[in-house]
């Protein structure tokens, strides 16, 4: 019988402030975002509420929460999964990804100041030197980090919630994009897109966040990376279109 692999969940880092169901939602939203959390892995509430040190009936409500947002999928005895992925699928999350994305870029590009450069400065070097240490999780927790920082600039941005609803389906499968980082990522596209935004390119911004995704796309399905968790017979009936 296979093992299953080790996880690794806190709630270290948080607001203290926070409830502990928030707490417990907060962490396994980013744990699944990350792709902290493989497809495949079957969880079970008693292991999720050792993990995070509470009891097992915020980490219920939760996964009941998660499993509203397509994030999980609640099995027979108590278990849960994340849900497995058709290529079909698969595709329209990422295209969802580039319309929604490229169209949030654009739209802050008119609010990005000075500071908010700097900041995407630091992330973007954060990613690297993550690359470097081979840390996985970080380099997925930054690049999100870079995303969200470009959206959030502004300030009558509507669509965050939607992207991050996206981010969260694909977390466990964007993860795999990253578990070879000698072959990934060999174009920097934030460079790209911090070389549109001191232009204010709004075409070339649109166009370089289009491409970072569309390259993590890419990978993940030329590499078969996402074939050992895909659900065949969806996959079979629809493969994705090619660009």
């Amino acid at each position: 019988m296979k093992q299953k692999p080790p996880l690794k969940l806190t709630l270290e880092g948080l607001d203290p402030n926070l409830t502990v169901n928030q707490r417990v939602y907060r962490s396994l939203r980013n744990a699944l975002m990350c792709g902290a959390i493989p497809p495949g892995r079957a969880l079970t509430i008693r292991e999720l509420a050792a993990q995070l040190d509470v009891s097992p009936m915020p980490v219920r409500e939760a996964l009941r929460q998660l499993a509203a947002e397509n994030a999980l999928e609640i099995l027979g005895n108590r278990r849960v999964q994340v849900p497995k992925m058709s290529a079909m699928k698969f595709q329209e999350l990422y295209e969802a990804r580039v319309a929604l994305e490229s169209h949030a870029a654009e739209r802050a590009l008119p609010y990005i100041d000075p500071s908010r450069i700097d900041e995407l400065k630091r992330i973007d070097a954060a990613i690297d030197a993550a690359y470097l240490e081979g840390d996985h999780e970080k380099v997925s927790i930054c690049n999100q980090r870079f995303h969200r920082c470009l959206y959030e600039a502004n300030p009558h941005q509507v669509t965050l919630p939607l992207i991050e609803s996206l981010w969260l389906q694909l977390g466990p499968f964007m993860r795999l994009a990253t578990s070879q980082l000698d072959e990934h990522y060999q174009v920097d596209r934030h460079n790209e897109a911090m070389d549109a935004i001191r232009k204010q390119d709004a075409f070339a911004l649109r166009r370089a966040i289009a491409a970072d995704i569309r390259d993590g796309n890419a990978f993940v399905v030329s590499s078969g990376l996402l074939e050992e968790v895909m659900d065949q017979p969806q996959a079979a009936a629809a493969a994705p279109r090619r660009e």
